[in-house]
């Protein structure tokens, strides 16, 4: 690996370092994967993060000004944008949230056993994915 990559991939660390930050405040333990800029997507950057749940933690209401891929890779999460009826999704799931979704719901579905997502997130170049709503 060449030092000029090397340092590129320590700063995308630092940076993803601060969504991990962000999201704990909103109750769920994120661990970044990998940041990286979007070739031929002009301002564009894919953010890929696995996001966990605690038994019975949930997330405040937020949006994301972001697309938004996820995965659940272990438990149950119940979810429920704006306009829609919650739903529980289990390993294997995957669901879309678009940048105009409001999150009202994002918990984990047991009180017992913790809950894994992959997320892949398409944003704007430095933009915060998770955004707080009241």
């Amino acid at each position: 690996m060449k030092i000029s990559n090397f340092i590129s991939k320590t700063v995308i660390t630092l940076m993803l370092s601060t969504v991990s930050v962000s999201a704990l405040a909103h109750g769920a333990k994120v661990t970044p994967l990998m940041k990286e800029e979007l070739a031929g997507l002009a301002n564009k950057e894919g953010t890929m993060l696995i996001v966990e749940y605690a038994p019975g933690m949930f997330s405040e209401k937020h949006r994301h000004d972001a697309h938004i891929f996820a995965y659940v890779l272990e438990g149950a999460v119940t979810m429920q944008v704006k306009g829609s009826e919650p739903v529980t999704l289990k390993a294997g799931d995957s669901f879309y949230e678009s940048p105009e979704d409001i999150h009202l719901v994002s918990k984990n579905a047991s009180t017992t056993e913790r809950a894994r997502m992959v997320v892949f997130s398409l944003t704007e170049k430095d933009a915060p994915i998770v955004i707080p709503v009241k």
